[in-house]
């Protein structure tokens, strides 16, 4: 069974940076973790989860308009590992993080960002930007 791990979160000032990680497993036989799209995805209380950052299995990434230029997502294969760099982060940032993994194979970034389409997910790490 495929689990994620969210990891980096924190309280920073508007302005600062974080980096959060994600580490995937469960990807074994033939289920190929470079096979599939990933994307963090966040959750504000009282708001609808939304997406953030979306990797494909071809490198290609999409972002929310809100974040980019600010945020870069990357994935590592070999490790079976996602990153979230972020930059001048803004109190309207804060959330609670998440990773998630597509469950179907080589979904391109032309994909919508919708978790809908996300199987599998992690259980979340907050980050706090006070202003």
């Amino acid at each position: 069974q495929v689990q994620l791990v969210e990891s980096g979160g924190g309280s920073v000032q508007a302005g600062g940076s974080l980096r959060l990680s994600c580490a995937a497993s469960g990807y074994t036989g033939t289920r190929y973790y470079s096979r599939y799209r990933l994307g963090w995805f966040r959750q504000a209380p009282g708001k609808e989860r939304e997406g953030v950052a979306g990797i494909s299995y071809d490198g290609s990434a999409t972002y929310a308009r809100s974040v980019k230029d600010r945020f870069t997502i990357s994935r590592d294969n070999a490790k079976n590992t996602l990153s979230l760099q972020m930059n001048s982060l803004k109190p309207e940032d804060t959330a609670m993080y998440y990773c998630a993994a597509d469950g179907v194979e080589f979904r391109g970034g032309w994909y919508p960002l919708s978790p809908d389409l996300f199987h599998y997910w992690g259980q979340g790490t907050q980050v706090t930007v006070s202003s």
